[in-house]
């Protein structure tokens, strides 16, 4: 951040020794100079933080996370078995995070070190199996096939474990290098559930190691077992589905043909390329021939079992395995109350499921608009009085007012009034969210709106992206990753902007606590100001079901595609984990992003309100040509530039509302809700006038930052994204104008 003000720094300079060479040579229009400056200032954007080299696959260099790893180890598992837990626990600190390669799913690498050994491990994409159905699991399967690890650890579920020995099969069928983790081993014992996982490791033949993964010496034992395993002083040879005689004899037949052509270095896939040729799974055999075989393509047609349908049979009998062995390995001590069960008819019941998730939507605000007044009162009150020791700092260096002028009123007092409005509300949110999210609920909430979704002819994944969006539209746009089909993902990504985020939050509640909180007193004030906010979402979910099932029927028709949606059983929730990760994965993420894009965007809106042309300045020039428009929405000049101002940060819209109301010329940072009030009032607002304002910050484009993941996420489709994104906006306009 300070190389980029350097920068920015060094490009003002530069340009007003520009300026005064047009001014020299008699080019004085000012629109000349100030298109001159706002070019040069976009074009310096991507030293705030938003350039290519930052993002995307650019940031997969694993050997900037470890020069001399020993071994190399992949994490597989189901969905919810406490794998990222594993691996967050084994790698500490030691990771790094990226994309895939040619993929848009993250990944996350991490080092342990053990007997002074270290081993750099890779958390593969949750998934079911290796059939390749989805992104998630091309990339484990890929991994498993090609990366070579010297292990694979297969976390599973040991309450659940019929289900979660599919993948460890799945996994044996490619590669023998397979350690078993049992994880949950303290909820399978609160169930009533023991596994025995000597005879679990007989039956696979595979070590096996029981875990809990908060409790640090059961991943001792793991580490022991890994190293172990990669240093060969302990040998397994896995047992493998026995598949029926007919299937047996064309693997042994194939396996045979692909002995002459298969490189040495992949004769251990034999089997499971026979495999896949039977059951013809045409993804994987063409992934198969441009990994392995390239030029020499194998022809399919001419190995293939003549029986097209044998795939059920193969599935089958992975099941009937996964079966006996859990029924073989486990007893019941008692029979379960399941808890769980019982919650789960009250929260996804068809009559209290929806109320009690609005409920605590309800609450989340409440909480947010009350907790979050005072620490912006305080962070406010620093910045102010960091901006009058900067100010009389640069006096004392005597910096010229050219420089202090933009910098303190432009870029300092923007990038402050986005912390000090946008960390505190963040801070309560966000733990809060991530806490619901640990405990399980947010699955239900996903399960409670399915429904909606399916009649709308999308994904029923979409409800989740929609309650990431509550954070942050960005990461709800990334969050669409989850979603298989191309046109469901669209879909997703463009409406996920009705929901309103983070930044948009501070606005709406300060909007709603003074012109609809104001109209009484007392605790009813701030319960009305948060009836309010609960109205803004509902109706933000209804448009977002409501264009989704418009884009379905008419530009974008499909019929949904089915997932499974799990719900993970209920936990408590590890608080210190919890705070950690909402602060640093989630605040400081999306905080960081607004700043990148704020600085800028505080110097254009400096140079806007302090350029003239003749006796007005450039921004209530800019206000003035847009006010008609904007009185047809119910709004004026100066409050629709301001959202087009806020292109870059929501949060700054109301302090160039202020500030141009004010007709200052830097942004205008009040404490009170009173105060902001009167001046609103002042020019001519009304209660009327709050509510406009308040949908059209629901409904209007979405910031900068979304946009960029919206082209980041839709990578080929730019040109549909694109044109869905300008019919979003008539959209927009159209409900507006109503």
């Amino acid at each position: 951040m300070f190389l980029s003000l350097l920068n920015l720094l060094a490009l003002y300079i530069l340009s007003y020794y520009l300026v005064k060479l047009l001014i020299f040579l008699k080019i004085k229009n000012n629109y000349i100079v100030t298109f001159f400056l706002i070019i040069n200032i976009i074009k310096w954007g991507d030293f705030m933080g938003l350039t290519s080299s930052s993002t995307g696959n650019n940031l997969i260099n694993t050997n900037n996370l470890i020069h001399n790893q020993d071994f190399t180890i992949g994490l597989a598992g189901n969905p919810n078995v406490g794998k990222s837990t594993i691996f967050n626990s084994l790698t500490g600190m030691h990771q790094h995070t990226g994309n895939w390669p040619g993929k848009t799913v993250s990944n996350a690498s991490g080092y342990f070190e053990y007997n002074n050994k270290n081993f750099l491990i890779f958390d593969i994409p949750g998934t079911y199996s290796l059939m390749s159905n989805s992104e998630e699991e091309e990339i484990a399967r890929d991994f498993i096939c090609f990366q070579k690890p010297d292990a694979t650890i297969v976390v599973i579920d040991a309450t659940c474990l019929e289900k979660s020995l599919n993948l460890v099969y799945q996994t044996m069928e490619i590669t023998s290098n397979v350690i078993v983790c049992v994880n949950l081993l303290d909820e399978a014992e609160k169930k009533g559930i023991n596994i025995n996982l000597n005879l679990l490791s007989k039956e696979l033949g595979v070590p096996v190691v029981g875990t809990i993964a908060n409790k640090k010496h059961t991943l001792d034992k793991l580490k022991s077992i890994v190293f172990k395993f990669c240093t060969n002083k302990i040998h397994f040879q896995p047992v493998l589905v026995t598949y029926p005689d007919n299937i047996e004899k064309n693997i042994l037949e194939i396996s045979n043909s692909l002995k002459n052509i298969l490189p040495e270095e992949y004769t251990y896939l034999s089997r499971w390329i026979s495999l896949k040729i039977i059951d013809y799974d045409d993804t994987i055999i063409q992934n198969i021939n441009n990994k392995i075989f390239k030029a020499n393509a194998i022809n399919v047609n001419s190995l293939k079992s003549s029986n097209e349908n044998i795939k059920n049979t193969i599935v089958s009998s992975i099941v009937k395995q996964c079966e006996h062995v859990g029924k073989k390995v486990t007893t019941f001590t008692r029979n379960s109350k399941n808890t769980d069960r019982k919650i789960d008819k009250i929260l996804t019941s068809k009559t209290f499921g929806i109320p009690i998730m609005l409920l605590f939507l309800g609450i989340i605000f409440w909480i947010t608009i009350i907790g979050a007044n005072y620490p912006s009162q305080l962070l406010s009150t620093f910045f102010n009085f960091l901006q009058d020791k900067l100010i009389i700092l640069f006096n004392n260096l005597n910096v010229p007012s050219f420089i202090t002028n933009p910098l303190i009123y432009g870029v300092y007092q923007t990038t402050t009034w986005v912390i000090s409005v946008m960390l505190p509300p963040m801070a309560i949110f966000f733990p809060i969210f991530t806490l619901l999210e640990d405990l399980g609920f947010l699955p239900r909430i996903a399960f409670n709106l399915d429904k909606c979704f399916k009649r709308c002819c999308t994904c029923g994944k979409q409800a989740l992206t929609m309650c990431m969006g509550f954070g942050c539209n960005a990461a709800g746009v990334v969050g669409c990753r989850i979603i298989d089909s191309k046109r469901e993902k669209i879909i997703a990504m463009l409406t996920n902007c009705f929901v309103p985020c983070n930044g948009r939050f501070p606005f709406l509640i300060t909007i709603a606590t003074i012109f609809v909180g104001g109209l009484f007193s007392g605790v009813f004030s701030s319960l009305v100001a948060t009836a309010t906010v609960l109205f803004i979402v509902l109706l933000g979910i209804f448009m977002t079901i409501i264009v989704s099932k418009f884009l379905s029927k008419t530009l974008l028709k499909g019929k949904p595609t089915s997932f499974i949606l799990e719900l993970p059983p209920y936990r408590k929730p590890q608080m210190g984990k919890v705070i950690v990760r909402s602060i640093f994965d989630r605040t400081i993420f999306v905080l960081g992003r607004a700043l990148a894009v704020a600085a800028p965007a505080g110097l254009i809106i400096w140079l806007l309100a302090n350029l003239h042309i003749g006796d007005i300045t450039l921004l209530s020039f800019v206000a003035n040509i847009l006010d008609p428009f904007a009185r047809l929405m119910g709004l004026d000049g100066y409050i629709l530039t301001a959202f087009i101002l806020g292109l870059p940060a929501n949060e700054i819209v109301l302090p160039i509302i202020l500030m141009s109301y004010l007709g200052d010329s830097a942004l205008v940072n009040l404490e009170d809700t009173f105060s902001i009030g009167n001046i609103l009032v002042q020019h001519g607002w009304t209660f009327i006038t709050a509510i406009n304002v308040m949908i059209f910050c629901l409904l209007h484009f979405p910031c900068s930052t979304t946009l960029i993941s919206i082209k980041k996420e839709s990578r080929k489709l730019k040109m549909v994204h694109t044109w869905f994104r300008n019919s979003n906006c008539l959209w927009n306009s159209f409900m507006c104008v109503y």
